[in-house]
């Protein structure tokens, strides 16, 4: 969690700190000045609410994480142009500002609501809270967020959701996940993005990149595609099919999964039990 540039306390969450929200004091009755735990800890009340309407209405949540023009968005519009007639999907996009990513999802005949989130450098459990009353969720099998493109902070807030994927594009570098280790150890699945560049860019070593994703200690996998050009997709497809189904198999034994969070020294896959 950012502790310095002021990101935590967002749109979403700033109700809380306003006068007669209930984080305006502190116990001994003064001005709270730092509040980020208690902040964190109303994130996870509202991320365990959001997960509870998930599961109510059968809904397997995703959380798209990785640094600016990865490819999060041109991932979603080939894996909806090849599941749509099987699945009901719906996106919540986060940037800063524009509709940008939201009017491109909305082009393939899909939902997707916008979170414009400002300053903030990730999107909180508020502010999903928030987009979800702009949906019926009974509608949707799969619900995608896609974060702001950012490799710190995302990792760090728990939105409801249930598994993260991180993107690693090869236009950036091999070495990212030693680099950006709370990022790449809260990953479910780690995308190698825009394999069809490999040819023009021969410093990138895909197996570095997968070895530094072992080196902290995650057993994710690793698939390598290129949604532009339909490399490696039915391997992304298999996944996803997969997880959806293990999500229905869980919610039928009255379970959920919550997903990695890299706050507090870290908190990794814990199970819970499913609301009815």
């Amino acid at each position: 969690m950012c502790d310095t540039c002021g990101c935590n306390i967002t749109s979403g969450n700033r109700h809380l700190l306003q006068p007669t929200g209930m984080l305006e004091k502190t116990a001994d009755g003064k001005s709270a000045v730092m509040v980020l735990q208690s902040l964190l800890s109303e994130n996870d009340h509202q991320a365990l609410h959001n997960r509870q309407h998930f599961d109510q209405h059968s809904v397997l949540a995703i959380n798209l994480m990785s640094s600016p023009g990865s490819g999060k968005t041109a991932l979603l519009e080939a894996t909806i142009d090849a599941l749509a007639d099987r699945y009901r999907i719906a996106v919540i996009e986060g940037d800063l500002e524009t509709e940008n990513d939201a009017e491109r999802i909305r082009a393939r005949g899909i939902t997707a609501i916008q979170i414009a989130t400002g300053s903030a450098c990730h999107l909180d459990a508020h502010m999903v809270h928030d987009a979800l009353h702009q949906l019926n969720l009974a509608d949707y099998d799969l619900l995608f967020i896609e974060n702001v493109g950012n490799l710190v902070c995302p990792a760090s807030f728990d939105l409801g959701h249930h598994h993260n994927i991180t993107l690693l594009s090869v236009t950036e570098g091999d070495d990212k996940p030693a680099k950006y280790p709370v990022m790449f150890r809260a990953a479910d699945l780690m995308l190698l993005t825009k394999i069809d560049l490999l040819a023009v860019l021969d410093d990138f070593e895909p197996l570095k990149a997968e070895q530094c994703l072992r080196q902290l200690a995650n057993p994710a996998p690793m698939l390598s595609l290129s949604a532009t050009r339909q490399q490696g997709m039915d391997a992304w497809f298999d996944w996803l099919e997969n997880a959806i189904a293990s999500h229905q198999q869980r919610l039928a034994r009255g379970e959920t999964v919550l997903p990695k969070i890299q706050a507090n020294n870290g908190r990794l896959h814990a199970g819970e039990p499913a609301q009815p």
